[in-house]
């Protein structure tokens, strides 16, 4: 594990709890990306250092630091300009990473399918581009006239040539994944069963909840984005009622600020997020900063055009709460209040998904003639729960909306009993 040194920035008005809560997210990203961290630091100033971010004199305290112990990396909270890293690297001599950085060289690690590997290679240019630097600068402003011609393409401008090549490639095949998506999604879209997203902040315990309504395993962990590909299982709600069940989906979870780059490259997965018949907004309830982490979801939930009406909240982890109350909470018919790891809550939430889609299904029997009808069809807007034979005819017993039932009988006539 690399021995590193987190170090942070803040305006004069953030509180101490707000500092010590993301420096302890800074240090669970830093484990996360395989680093060991040895000390922290963090300054409040009026206003930043234009050279170093942090002041002079704490670059000189941080430089005797990493100097005593053998510290390999120092990462920084703050996104650091092109300058600002330089002078860093060359006051401290060592590594110096932004936490951006830090985040996609993590998410670079978790990825498995071939889409969440273009994202993050996406990223990670888009991260990168800006940042070219070099004796290309120099060389790229040379103009005309004698002893001041350039030796045709500098260096620099290869370089962010071929990765303006490279981000078009990547943009192609993605869109072409986003294309065989949006087919699948398209042909969800007529499913009489919803399709219910898991969204959250990192480490909400949205992958425990996962396994408690799926009854499968999924890796779980305490490191930050555990979960990158995004997962898509069944969920049995016989024991709200027989027959019916709904799909559920765990996505990457959310972190403040997350960098706008992230945002860019992985719209597929946050696009598949909103298609989605209902949202369970997960909640690290016993998280003393889970006001924060609830808003900073919330945010993106807004800025993706997500209806309210979709979301139901779930508060999560009451186990560790001495009175539920502690939530500061009214439950209501967009709440759940579970301990995904205990089990408990997990059958009122299931009650409240069914509730909030199933509410105007009936179960239905329908008698045809054999090949009438095209059972595959009516698989696309009905459950069907048994096949049989009654009379010498073909019997189908499913559940379905009573608008679908009321445009079957529309348009095939006296089937239904």
């Amino acid at each position: 594990m690399e021995r590193s040194v987190i170090v942070g920035f803040f305006d004069m008005r953030v509180k101490d709890f707000e500092i010590q809560q993301i420096m302890e997210e800074l240090q669970l990203l830093t484990e996360s990306a395989g680093g060991e961290v040895v000390g922290q630091f963090h300054q409040k100033r009026e206003s930043m250092d234009k050279k170093f971010l942090i002041g002079k004199g704490k670059v000189e305290e941080i430089k005797e630091f990493v100097v005593g112990n053998e510290i390999e990396a120092v990462i920084f909270y703050n996104r650091l300009s092109n300058a600002q890293q330089r002078n860093l690297e060359q006051s401290l001599n060592i590594k110096v990473v932004d936490r951006t950085r830090l985040i996609l060289d993590v998410f670079a690690t978790r990825a498995r399918s071939l889409e969440g590997k273009l994202q993050v290679e996406l990223a990670q240019l888009l991260y990168l581009m800006p940042r070219l630097t070099g004796h290309g600068i120099e060389l790229s402003r040379l103009g005309g006239g004698i002893g001041t011609r350039g030796p045709g393409e500098t260096r620099l401008e290869a370089d962010r040539r071929t990765i303006k090549k490279k981000i078009a490639i990547i943009n192609e095949r993605l869109d072409k994944v986003i294309k065989s998506r949006d087919l699948h999604r398209q042909g969800r879209a007529f499913n009489p069963v919803p399709v219910v997203s898991l969204v959250g902040y990192t480490s909400a315990g949205k992958s425990t909840l996962f396994h408690a309504l799926t009854g499968q395993e999924v890796f779980t962990s305490k490191q930050l984005f555990a979960t990158l590909d995004p997962l898509l299982r069944r969920v049995e709600l016989n024991d709200v009622k027989e027959g019916y069940y709904c799909m559920l989906s765990d996505t990457v979870g959310f972190i403040r600020e997350m960098p706008r780059e992230l945002f860019k490259s992985f719209r597929s997965t946050l696009e598949e997020m909103t298609g989605s018949d209902i949202i369970l907004h997960v909640v690290d309830a016993a998280n003393p900063d889970y006001l924060n982490q609830r808003n900073e979801v919330e945010k993106v939930l807004r800025d993706m055009k997500v209806p309210d009406c979709k979301i139901i909240t779930v508060y999560n982890k009451i186990d560790l709460l001495e009175d539920q109350q502690d939530v500061g909470e009214i439950p209501s018919a967009r709440t759940a209040f579970v301990s995904a790891k205990e089990k408990t809550g997990i059958l009122g939430l299931k009650r409240l998904i069914f509730k909030d889609y199933f509410s105007d299904y009936q179960r239905y029997q329908l008698v045809f003639p054999f090949n009438a009808i095209n059972i595959e069809a009516i698989g696309k807007w009905a459950i069907i729960l048994k096949k049989g034979q009654k009379n010498g005819n073909m019997t189908l017993d499913i559940l379905c909306s009573r608008e679908n039932m009321l445009k079957f009988k529309e348009k095939h006539g006296g089937y239904v009993k």
